[in-house]
């Protein structure tokens, strides 16, 4: 075996090296319902190569997974999507990427420990998969931001009637977005940056 060949096959690409500069790195989670775009999100956004655990559907998820509105979806987030972006020459976020499926949700705790917030995306087309997430966050006392994502074929809804049927106090940042595109996905993120932010300068004040 040659093994030479071999150590470079695997080493890092100079790109993915974490910035000298960086002084403080924050987790944050991408959590949402099967089919909302959490990969996409991630993959959008990250300056290194996104790590995917995407696997093909097969039929041992028929009759498992509720696939109503993303029939035609084809493999799914086993475990977690990972990535990193630089907020600043400081700042870095490790995102990652939950999985959407119930049967998969055993997973959350792990991918929870230590993170400091939590992207929650919402389809407006199944809003109704996102009632259990969100109540999950709650739950865990995970301070979150809701971003709807943009399908070509979702119902629109203005964001304060949105806001009604999640049930969301106001104080839980709203946005639209598109997964795709990275500056949406980067804006995103700042938006749950500001909000931690703010929660941190109001404990501090209290």
């Amino acid at each position: 075996m040659d093994f030479e060949s071999s150590e470079r096959a695997i080493a890092p690409r100079r790109e993915d090296a974490l910035p000298a500069t960086a002084a403080a790195a924050v987790k944050v989670v991408i959590v949402g319902g099967f089919g909302v775009g959490k990969t996409t999100l991630v993959g959008s956004v990250s300056e290194i190569r996104p790590l995917t655990t995407e696997e093909t559907m097969t039929q041992a998820g028929v009759g498992v997974d509720d696939t109503a509105g993303v029939e035609r979806k084809t493999s799914t987030t086993v475990a977690m999507d990972f990535g990193r972006i630089s907020i600043n020459q400081e700042l870095v976020l490790y995102l990652f990427g939950t999985p959407g499926q119930e049967r998969f949700w055993f997973l959350w705790r792990g991918l929870f420990e230590g993170a400091l917030g939590a992207v929650v995306l919402v389809d407006t087309r199944r809003l109704e998969v996102s009632f259990d997430v969100i109540g999950r966050l709650e739950e865990r006392g995970v301070p979150f931001v809701v971003a709807v994502n943009s399908f070509p074929d979702a119902p629109e809804h203005p964001l304060e009637e949105l806001r009604t049927a999640l049930d969301l106090p106001a104080s839980v940042p709203l946005v639209f977005c598109d997964a795709r595109r990275r500056d949406s996905s980067r804006d995103v993120l700042m938006t749950l940056m500001r909000y931690l932010h703010s929660l941190a300068a109001t404990t501090e004040a209290s």
